[in-house]
C-alpha cells in the first residue's frame, strides 16, 4: 500500500504532512512520489493567497480522473481550504472526495482508513500513539506525543523540523482568513512540546522551529500558562537539539523578555521574523494590525539593541485595498530606511469571509500592484547585497541540511543560506566555514582553514 501527500503553504502545513506521513506509516502505507502509483492522495492546501487556492484546486481537478479510473483510491483533502467548521458545501461540489480533514488534524483519514480496513480503532490509536479528541469540532485530533515517529525517508536524514506549539489565531487581522478556516488559538502543554522535541532529536534532529500563527502568543489562552520565553528555556534544555527558531511573530505581542532570553540561551538562534505588513499608518489602521510604522521602527531598534547580531525578517503586502501610491512609498521607504535581511513579498488579494473582503474595495489594479512588487523586489535585492557582504572573509557556523547540486547546504544561527564543498559526509553537523562569494540570496564558503571542523556531531541513528 502506497501514499502520497502534496503540500502547499506555511510551515504549520508541512509539519502537519508529516504527521499524517507518520500515521500512513504506521498503518503500513509507503511514500511514493508517483501520484499514480498511490492508494491514499492527501492535498493538504492553503488559501492565504487566491493563487494558492487555484493551485489547490487544480490539483484535485486533475485527481478526478484519476478516480474514475481506480474507483479504490483514496483522497484526502486537508487544510485550510477545508478549514475548522466543516465541509459540507465542499462536499456538494468534489464529491468524489472521500475524507476531509480540518487544518492540523490526520485524524479524520486515520479513522476512515482503520473503518475501511476493519481495524478495531482502540487497538489502531494505541499503536499509533495519538490521542484523538476535540469537543469542539467533533473530529478526531491529534496531538503529537512523545511517541511521534518520523516518515522512513526522514529517519536519521531529517536536520531541521517544524513543531507547532500553538494553533490557530485569535488576532484577526483584516486581511487575513486564517482564523476562519485554522480556529482560535490553542497552545500545546509545555510537556507535549518538549516530548516531541526529544523523540525528534532521538531520530536525528538537530533543529527545531516552533510555530504559530502569532508564536508570541504561545501561552495567552491558558490562565496563567507559560509565555514563548518560559517554553524557550525548556526545549533549550534538550540534550543532543542544537539550535532553536520560533516564527511567526508580531510587533504588538514581541516583548524584551523573549528578546532577552533568546540573547541568553545558547541555542536559541538569532533570527526574528516579525511582519510590518505595510509602511503606512491608515493602511495599518485599516488591515487592523495595532500598531504604527514608528512603533515597529521602535520594535527594530529593541531587536537590534538587545540582539545585535540578529538578522531579521519581514512580510509585506502591496496593493491593499485604499493604499495610494504616497503610502506605498512610505513602505519603501521604511524598508530602504531599517536594511532588513528578508521581505517576504505578496500582492493582495481577496479572501472569503475576512472584513476586508466584507467592508474594503480591492480597488488597486494588477498592474499597479504588480509594479510596487517589483520595487519592493528591487530594493530589498540591493539591501541584502550589502548585509552579505559584509559577510566576507567571516568565519560562520553552519547547520549542514544535505547535499545541493554536489554542495554541501546549510545554514548559519542568523539563517543564512550557506553552500559549500569539503569531502567526507556532513549531513547533521555543525560546520566553520569562511564566506568566501556572497550574493542577495545565498553564500558560497570553505571549510575554515581547510580542515575537519571541531564542531561536527554525529547524526543520531
Amino acid at each position: 500500500m502506497k501514499y502520497h501527500i502534496w503540500t502547499e503553504g506555511c510551515q504549520m502545513n508541512v509539519a502537519d504532512s508529516q504527521r499524517v506521513a507518520s500515521a500512513l506509516e504506521q498503518l503500513g502505507y509507503q511514500a511514493d512520489p508517483d501520484i499514480e502509483q498511490a492508494d491514499v492522495v492527501v492535498l493538504n492546501t492553503c488559501v492565504v493567497r487566491q493563487s494558492a487556492e487555484d493551485k489547490a484546486y487544480g490539483r484535485l481537478t486533475s485527481l478526478a480522473p484519476i478516480k474514475r479510473r481506480r474507483p479504490d483510491l483514496v483522497i484526502n483533502l486537508m487544510g485550510c481550504l477545508v478549514g475548522v467548521k466543516g465541509a459540507e458545501k465542499l462536499r456538494a461540489k468534489l464529491p468524489y472526495v472521500d475524507v476531509f480533514s480540518p487544518p492540523s488534524e490526520p485524524g479524520p483519514l486515520v479513522r476512515f482508513l482503520a473503518e475501511r480496513d476493519g481495524r478495531d480503532l482502540a487497538q489502531a490509536e494505541t499503536a499509533w500513539r495519538f490521542a484523538y479528541q476535540d469537543e469542539v469540532t467533533s473530529v478526531l485530533n491529534p496531538r503529537a506525543t512523545a511517541d511521534l515517529v518520523l516518515p522512513a525517508a526522514q529517519r536519521g536524514s531529517l536536520v531541521a523540523a517544524q513543531v507547532p506549539i500553538v494553533y490557530g489565531c485569535s488576532h484577526a487581522c483584516s486581511f487575513c482568513v486564517i482564523p476562519f478556516r485554522r480556529g482560535v488559538e490553542r497552545s500545546r502543554p509545555v510537556g507535549e512540546i518538549v516530548s516531541e522535541v526529544r523523540a525528534l532529536v532521538a531520530q536525528g534532529v538537530r533543529e527545531v522551529t516552533l510555530l504559530g500563527q502569532i508564536v508570541d502568543r504561545y501561552g495567552v489562552d491558558v490562565p496563567g500558562g507559560p509565555n514563548l520565553a518560559q517554553l524557550l528555556r525548556v526545549v533549550d534544555t534538550v540534550e543532543g537539539l542544537e539550535r532553536i527558531r520560533f516564527l511567526t511573530s508580531h510587533p504588538s505581542y514581541m516583548t524584551d523578555e523573549l528578546l532577552e532570553t533568546v540573547a541568553e540561551l545558547p541555542k536559541a538562534c538569532e533570527h526574528i521574523e516579525v511582519p510590518v505588513q505595510a509602511g503606512d499608518d491608515e493602511v495599518l489602521a485599516r488591515m487592523k494590525r495595532g500598531y504604527t510604522s514608528a512603533d515597529y521602527r521602535r520594535l527594530v531598534d529593541r531587536i537590534r539593541r538587545i540582539l545585535p547580531n540578529a538578522s531579521i525578517a519581514t512580510d509585506v503586502i502591496v496593493g491593499f485595498p485604499g493604499e495610494t501610491a504616497e503610502q506605498f512609498d512610505r513602505t519603501l521607504a521604511l524598508l530602504a530606511d531599517l536594511q532588513l535581511d528578508v521581505a517576504h513579498l505578496a500582492r493582495y488579494s481577496t479572501r472569503p469571509g475576512t472584513v476586508a473582503e466584507r467592508r474594503l474595495s480591492d480597488d488597486v489594479p494588477e498592474v499597479e500592484k504588480m509594479r510596487r512588487f517589483r520595487a519592493l523586489e528591487d530594493l530589498q535585492a540591493q539591501v541584502v547585497a550589502g548585509i552579505n557582504a559584509r559577510l566576507l572573509g567571516q568565519t560562520v557556523e553552519v547547520l549542514v541540511e544535505g547535499e545541493h547540486k554536489g554542495k554541501w547546504k546549510g545554514r548559519t544561527r542568523s539563517n543564512k543560506l550557506v553552500f559549500f564543498t569539503a569531502p567526507g559526509e556532513w549531513t547533521g553537523r555543525l560546520a566553520r566555514v569562511t564566506v568566501t562569494r556572497a550574493s542577495p540570496w545565498s553564500l558560497q564558503a570553505e571549510p575554515a582553514g581547510r580542515t575537519a571542523p571541531s564542531l561536527a556531531l554525529p547524526v543520531a541513528a
